[in-house]
């Protein structure tokens, strides 16, 4: 491993890092309750007594990005989860079916899904169902299927021509089990590379739908609304706005820098270079 990848590694996996142990910690402790309102103490620089300030309503901003944390990142994992468990089968079913029917009616399919972004079919769920931190990660799940099964697809295609794949065809195996035995361990690295991705677009699709007022409610904390809130107090209050915006950034920031790192460390054309 070179030393820019063993750098970018930690790097991107100190940033993402920071952000995993706020979320975490947050499930046992905050400096204040966030749904404490002070209105006595709003607006407040950050100081001794609240570190990063405080919001328009007094609540103490460092909780609220932590608890904020881990809402993004909690949508973003199980909005990740959904796209492999769904998205990874479909690919390898349409690789291990190559030119059939089947496989034209998986990738028609997911070419009918990416015409809706993620923010269209969030409104078409929320106007059912209404807004919600489990319909936002319903929304971005959906989205991210088509994302892995095209992936899986592209990555295993050329693995069917190889002579392995064949002396395992007579061998007697079946299609499944090709698939699951040779075929994906051999795109694991691959997908997990795009894991790492998908995990920072999920945060920004978050922030996205709670800025909009799709995502988490109140009075759970959210950074997209956070921001969404501040907009107006920018020059009377600019750290209101700019502690949650650099959370967003400095989360995706680290996770696509660890997502780089990892696609170096793990392709093996890759491994020698200095």
């Amino acid at each position: 491993m070179s030393r820019t990848t063993r750098a970018t590694l930690i790097l991107g996996g100190a940033l993402a890092g920071v952000a995993i142990l706020a979320a975490l910690l947050s499930l046992i402790w905050t400096p204040y309750p966030v749904t404490q309102l002070a209105i006595a103490d709003k607006l407040k620089p950050p100081s001794a007594s609240h570190w990063l300030g405080t919001d328009h309503f007094g609540r103490d901003i460092l909780s609220m990005v932590m608890v904020g944390a881990r809402v993004s990142i909690a949508v973003a994992l199980v909005a990740v989860g959904i796209g492999i468990l769904a998205g990874v089968p479909l690919g390898l079913i349409a690789a291990a079916r190559r030119g059939s029917w089947l496989d034209d009616l998986i990738m028609r399919g997911n070419d009918l899904v990416f015409a809706f972004p993620s923010l269209v079919i969030a409104i078409l769920i929320t106007s059912v169902f209404g807004p919600s931190a489990t319909n936002a990660i319903i929304a971005i799940g959906i989205f991210n299927i088509p994302v892995f099964a095209r992936i899986t697809r592209a990555a295993a295609m050329p693995l069917w021509t190889l002579d392995y794949i064949r002396a395992a065809e007579v061998a007697g195996k079946g299609p499944a089990r090709i698939s699951l035995e040779h075929i994906l361990p051999n795109v694991a690295n691959l997908l997990i590379v795009q894991g790492t991705i998908q995990f920072s677009l999920g945060i920004l699709a978050e922030a996205g739908l709670s800025y909009v007022g799709l995502g988490a409610q109140p009075p759970t904390p959210s950074w997209g609304r956070m921001l969404a809130e501040s907009q107006t107090m920018v020059t009377l209050a600019p750290h209101v706005a700019i502690i949650p915006g650099l959370c967003i950034v400095v989360t995706v920031l680290g996770l696509n820098l660890l997502g780089d790192g990892l696609r170096d460390a793990l392709d093996p054309r890759l491994r020698e270079r200095p």
